[in-house]
C-alpha cells in the first residue's frame, strides 16, 4: 500500500496539471452524478487530431528531419548577430507547424551546441538570452496556426472558424511578436562580431529511412486537411493508427498521453460545472467582456492550455480566448508548459544557471507580455 501511494505521489508531482484536472473532474461528479450526458462532454475531434499530430511529429523527430534541416541552416554562419537571429527565428517559424513544444525540443539543444562552439566568454554571455528568446519566439510563433499549440487546436475546433479566419485573427499579434524579437536582436547584438560555426547533424538514429519520412509527411498532410475540415477526423485517426502500427509502432510510446487525459478530465469538469446553474452564471458574469485579460491572468496560474479549456465552457467569445491564452503563454514560467522544456535544458547544461535563467526569463516575459497586451487594448481593438 505504501509503495502504491508513493508511486501515486511521484506521478502527481510529475504530471501536476493532469492531477489537478482529474481532481477537479472527480469533485464535479459530486454535483452532477455520472449519466449519459458525460459522453457528450468530450471533444473527440480535438483529441483525435491532437493524438494524430503528436504521433506524426514524433515520427518526423525520430527520423531527425528537423535536426538535419536546422544544422544545414546554422552551419557556416559568419556573424554572431546572424547566428542568434537564426537560432531564435527557427523556433518562431517552426513552432507554427510542429508546435511550440517540439520546436524547443529541437532547437534549444542546437542553440546550446552552437554557442558552445564559440569563445567561452561569448557562449556564457549569450546562452541564457538566446534560450529565453527562443522560448518567447516559440510561444508567440505558434499562435499563428491552429496546429501551433494544443489550445489553438481546441479553440479553433470549438469556434467553427476557417483556417483563413483563424490566421487573420492571430496574424497581427504574430507580426508584432516578430518585430519585438527583431528589435531585441538588433539592440542586443549591435556589434558585428565574426564567428565560425561548422556544425553537422550527428545521427542518433542509424535507421533513418527516407520512406518513413515520406510516410509521415503524407500523414501530416492528412492531419492538416482534417484540421481544415476536408477529411473526417475518424478517417485520419484510423489511417494514422493503422499505418503506424504496421510500419513504426514504437513511436506510439512517444505520445503525450498525459496531455490527452488532461483534456478529457477538463472536459468532464467543464461539462459538469456548466450544469450547475449558480456556478455557471457566476463565472459567465466574471468573464463576460473581460475574456482576454481573464485568460491572460488565468494562464499565469494554471498555464494556457487548462485556461483555454476551463474558460471556453463559460463564454461564447472564443476568438478573445485565442488571443488571451496565447498572450498568456508569456509571463510566469508555468504560463506555457513549453517554457519548462527550455528550463530543463539549461538546468541540464549547468545547474548553477537556473536562478539567473529564471530571473532573466521572468523579466523578459513580463516586459513582452505587457507590450503585447498594451498594444492589444490600445491599438488592435
Amino acid at each position: 500500500m505504501n509503495k502504491a501511494w508513493k508511486k501515486l505521489i511521484v506521478m502527481a508531482k510529475k504530471e501536476t496539471i493532469l492531477s489537478i484536472a482529474v481532481l477537479l473532474a472527480i469533485c464535479s461528479m459530486f454535483f452532477v452524478i455520472p449519466d449519459r450526458k458525460y459522453m457528450e462532454y468530450v471533444d473527440y475531434r480535438t483529441l483525435a487530431i491532437l493524438f494524430s499530430l503528436m504521433v506524426v511529429v514524433a515520427g518526423l523527430q525520430k527520423q531527425e528531419i528537423f535536426d538535419r534541416l536546422a544544422a544545414s541552416i546554422v552551419g557556416n554562419i559568419s556573424r554572431l548577430r546572424a547566428l542568434i537571429m537564426i537560432l531564435i527565428m527557427l523556433c518562431f517559424f517552426f513552432s507554427m507547424i510542429i508546435t511550440n513544444d517540439v520546436a524547443l525540443i529541437t532547437f534549444v539543444p542546437l542553440a546550446i551546441t552552437s554557442l558552445n562552439m564559440l569563445d567561452k566568454r561569448v557562449a556564457e554571455k549569450w546562452l541564457i538570452p538566446v534560450v529565453v528568446m527562443q522560448t518567447v519566439a516559440a510561444n508567440l510563433g505558434s499562435m499563428l496556426t491552429p496546429i501551433g499549440n494544443p489550445q489553438n487546436l481546441y479553440l479553433y475546433g470549438l469556434s467553427g472558424m476557417s483556417i483563413t479566419g483563424f490566421v487573420k485573427l492571430t496574424c497581427p499579434y504574430v507580426i508584432l511578436a516578430a518585430v519585438i524579437i527583431m528589435v531585441w536582436c538588433f539592440l542586443n547584438c549591435g556589434k558585428k562580431q565574426n564567428v565560425r560555426i561548422d556544425i553537422k547533424a550527428e545521427s542518433k538514429n542509424s535507421s533513418s529511412d527516407i520512406r518513413k519520412i515520406g510516410m509521415y509527411l503524407i500523414l501530416f498532410l492528412f492531419c492538416v486537411l482534417t484540421v481544415a475540415r476536408l477529411i473526417p477526423y475518424l478517417v485520419t485517426l484510423v489511417i494514422v493508427v493503422v499505418v503506424v502500427l504496421i510500419f513504426d509502432r514504437d513511436i506510439l510510446k512517444h505520445v503525450d498521453y498525459a496531455l490527452l487525459l488532461t483534456f478529457a478530465a477538463f472536459f468532464i469538469f467543464i461539462g459538469n460545472m456548466g450544469r450547475v446553474g449558480a456556478f455557471a452564471n457566476m463565472l459567465e458574469q466574471v468573464i463576460s467582456g473581460h475574456e482576454v485579460i481573464t485568460a491572460v491572468l488565468a494562464s499565469q496560474a494554471i498555464s494556457n492550455v487548462p485556461a483555454a479549456l476551463l474558460l471556453s465552457g463559460f463564454t461564447p467569445c472564443v476568438d478573445s480566448l485565442v488571443i488571451g491564452t496565447n498572450l498568456g503563454g508569456l509571463g510566469t514560467m508555468i504560463a506555457s508548459m513549453a517554457s519548462l522544456i527550455s528550463f530543463k535544458y539549461i538546468a541540464r547544461e549547468n545547474r548553477e544557471l537556473k536562478g539567473k535563467y529564471f530571473i532573466y526569463f521572468t523579466v523578459v516575459n513580463v516586459i513582452v507580455l505587457a507590450v503585447m497586451v498594451g498594444i492589444h487594448f490600445f491599438i488592435l481593438t
